[in-house]
């Protein structure tokens, strides 16, 4: 959690940062070809990011730490029984913990990236997002995405 909480204040320092760049009015949607179809003032939009960069990672790990709090029921994994015995619970709790953190993790850096995309496209005028860099960074998230669950079911598909 201290590594989700630095990533985030570095997260902020960034967007901060970055967004004293962007114009009085910013291009913060874009349509396919990269042109922008909507804007908004760059407080607000500076306001927006933040909250959903700070935000929607740490209600990713605030729901993988409620699991320690839920009933076994309601945890849903492959081998339930093998893996919330009362010998094994407290690691396998932990697990979902780092779990959630990592995916929390690997949300706010794609999250940077769209933030650090839609300063690039106000750079130009008119503002036009870099569709390529988006396509990468979204191919670089899925692939993270893929590589974290498999690593999820393979840990809890595995047991003596």
């Amino acid at each position: 959690m201290r590594l989700l909480l630095a990533t985030l204040a570095l997260a902020i320092a960034f967007v901060l940062a970055t967004g004293n760049s962007l114009p009085p009015m910013v291009a913060s949607h874009f349509i396919a070809g990269g042109a922008a179809n909507a804007f908004m003032p760059r407080g607000t939009y500076l306001r927006l990011i933040t909250a959903l960069l700070v935000g929607l990672p740490l209600f990713i790990a605030l729901v993988s730490s409620v699991t320690s709090v839920l009933p076994a029921r309601f945890i849903n994994l492959p081998n339930r029984e093998y893996w919330l015995a009362p010998e094994r619970q407290a690691d396998t709790l932990a697990y979902l913990r780092r779990q959630g953190t990592r995916f929390a993790l690997i949300f706010a850096i794609f999250l940077c990236l769209v933030h650090r995309l839609v300063v690039e496209a106000n750079a130009h005028s008119p503002p036009l997002f870099p569709e390529p860099l988006f396509f990468i960074g979204v191919t670089a998230f899925l692939v993270g995405l893929v590589i974290w669950l498999g690593g999820f079911i393979v840990h809890f598909r595995r047991h003596p």
